[in-house]
């Protein structure tokens, strides 16, 4: 029986993640959310998807339930593989800055949301 080959992107990405530092149960972690996306779009290479593609994989998390911390750590796990081993540096993973526009919005009475707070 011969090993399992390692793709040269996995290994990137592990290379990676250890010039990084992070442990090693996040390294799991973190290639074990890869996997998950990739086997979610029928085995095609993460590097082939579009933003659009990784997002509605994690918005599907959160629709399906997927607790706080699991949905986090699969958030962050595809970040580091887009952002620090593919160089894709995607709006998906950018810092949110709109904490003003979105607690002027929760001032509004429950139901009732004026066009400045959904258009924030």
């Amino acid at each position: 029986m011969s090993p399992t080959k390692m793709s040269p992107l996995r290994s990137r990405m592990i290379d990676a993640m250890k010039l990084a530092g992070l442990a090693a149960s996040t390294q799991s972690s973190y290639i074990d959310a890869v996997v998950k996306l990739t086997a979610q779009y029928g085995g095609r290479s993460p590097d082939r998807l579009t933003e659009d593609e990784v997002r509605a994989h994690l918005v599907g998390m959160i629709d399906r339930g997927a607790a706080r911390g699991t949905f986090q750590t699969n958030h962050y796990g595809l970040q580091f593989f887009y952002r620090d081993t593919l160089g894709r540096d995607w709006l998906l993973f950018k810092k949110r800055s709109a904490r003003r526009s979105r607690s002027a919005c929760r001032s509004h009475l429950a139901g009732h949301r004026s066009a400045a707070c959904w258009a924030a």
